[in-house]
């Protein structure tokens, strides 16, 4: 849970780089979420009103952690808009976002497994 505070703690930041487990912790956690709340907008029979409302609050931090653990490959962010293509955009992205950090220091800054070792 502390990996999906520390994203929403960096709601709007888009520079630096982001592991992979900050990001796909965030995205478990997320999952774990949406999926709950569809789950009981279901049971109450509701129009997803709260999902859609929670869907929109989390966009802005699920996209910046994404251009951060692009940045973490030593991809820029606008690779982001890869995963507009339909099929093979969102594989490509999965692809980039399953990848090892850059060695070291890169463009987008310090490696964050050495800071955090």
């Amino acid at each position: 849970m502390e990996w999906y505070i520390a994203v929403l703690k960096k709601y709007a930041v888009f520079s630096g780089r982001a592991r992979r487990k900050e990001y796909w912790m965030f995205f478990l956690f997320n999952f774990i979420i949406a999926f709950a709340l569809g789950f009981v907008e279901g049971l109450m029979g509701s129009p997803g009103i709260v999902g859609a409302i929670y869907s929109l609050a989390i966009l802005i931090p699920a996209i910046a952690v994404g251009v951060r653990r692009l940045h973490d490959t030593g991809r820029t962010g606008w690779w982001m808009l890869i995963g507009l293509i339909p099929i093979i955009g969102p594989i490509v992205l999965i692809i980039f976002f399953v990848q090892d950090s850059d060695e070291g220091d890169n463009q987008h800054g310090a490696n964050p497994k050495a800071v955090a070792a």
